[in-house]
């Protein structure tokens, strides 16, 4: 295996996870797409939906997301009424970010639209996705770990 192994592009995994990455943003466009939705902006919604009421700090650690990316998304999500940012009273230095009305009511219908798109188009194998997941996860937490260190 050492000496098959070259540098080219075909052989790297960062570019394979780059290319996968961008695939999967392109793949989920056409399920969000309904509902006016981007990418990055629903994972700002799944992000809440799991848990409401987040500061701009707390969903930028999440996220893995500078204030400086997440702060145009969040805009544009309030301008269209999927959630509401606000700054406490008692410190005015927070942003609070909770999900809007039209948020609640619409998750269900975000979500089924995406699990069809991915469950009927993508996923063929329940066993497989998991531990294609597992891998990914495996790989994330390493490379924090040494981006840390």
């Amino acid at each position: 295996m050492e000496n098959d192994f070259s540098l080219t592009l075909a052989n790297q995994i960062c570019f394979a996870v780059y290319d996968t990455n961008r695939l999967f943003i392109k793949f989920y466009q056409k399920a969000l797409k309904p509902f006016n939705l981007t990418y990055p902006q629903y994972i700002v919604l799944l992000a809440l939906w799991e848990n409401d009421h987040q500061t701009l700090k707390q969903l930028s650690e999440r996220l893995s997301l500078g204030s400086n990316t997440l702060t145009p998304l969040l805009k544009r999500l309030e301008q269209e009424a999927w959630i509401i940012r606000e700054q406490p009273e008692a410190d005015k230095r927070q942003l609070l970010v909770h999900l809007s009305d039209k948020s609640k009511k619409s998750k269900t219908d975000v979500q089924n639209a995406v699990l069809e798109c991915v469950g009927k188009r993508m996923v063929t194998d329940l066993n497989e996705y998991n531990e294609a997941l597992e891998v990914i996860q495996k790989m994330n937490k390493e490379l924090k770990r040494l981006i840390e260190n």
